[in-house]
Order: C-alpha cells, then structure tokens, then sequence
C-alpha cells in the first residue's frame, strides 16, 4: 500500500470514528436580581464557568452561554460490513474491528 493511501485510509478511518452525538443546554438565570455563577446540568449540579467534566460518557464544559456536551462514544454511522462497532462504556471508547475476527482493527476502506 503506497504512502498516499495509508493517508487517505487513516482520515476515512477518523471521519468515521470521529461523529458523535453533541447538545447544548442555554444558560438559564432564573434570579434577575444576581449574575450566575455557573451552569446547572439536568440533574440540578452546578458548574463553575470554564469548568469541563465527563458523565455518563459525555464530555461537558460550562460557559456563559450554557453548557456543551458532546459524547465520547462515536455514533455507528459508516461502518462498512465486513466490519463491526465494538463500545467499551466502562472506558467511554470505541473501535472498529472485523466481524469475522474481533481481534483486528477494521479500516473503513
């Protein structure tokens, strides 16, 4: 395999890894009379602006326009079929490997 399409293996290989789910929550001030602190996530935790964290998966920063979070896990979109997407939601990863031996990586290509 020339150098070339090495390259252009490894980048099909990340644009398929790489989408994920993402959502952003608006900052919400329910006080008029006091600026926020921070953010409060759906379970009623407060972050301190600039602050980043990870739940459930989830990387999450808090800003003063609320709060971003996108997941770690990739979405299975694109997976060719000889190939098989494996999570590990313990690790928050994922990998592409062959249907007909798990033991190796599967390229996209």
């Amino acid at each position: 395999m020339g150098p070339l399409l090495r390259v252009v293996v490894c980048v099909l290989a990340v644009m398929v890894m790489c989408q994920a789910d993402c959502y952003f929550q608006e900052l919400q001030n329910k006080d008029v009379k006091s600026q926020p602190k921070g953010c409060v996530d759906k379970e009623g935790v407060e972050h301190e602006f600039g602050s980043e964290w990870v739940k459930n998966c989830y990387e999450c920063s808090c800003s003063e326009e609320g709060i971003g979070c996108c997941s770690k896990i990739p979405d299975a979109i694109d997976v060719p079929p000889q190939c098989e997407l494996v999570v590990n939601r313990d690790a928050c990863s994922a990998k592409m490997v062959l249907k007909s031996d798990k033991t190796k990586e599967c390229s996209p290509v």
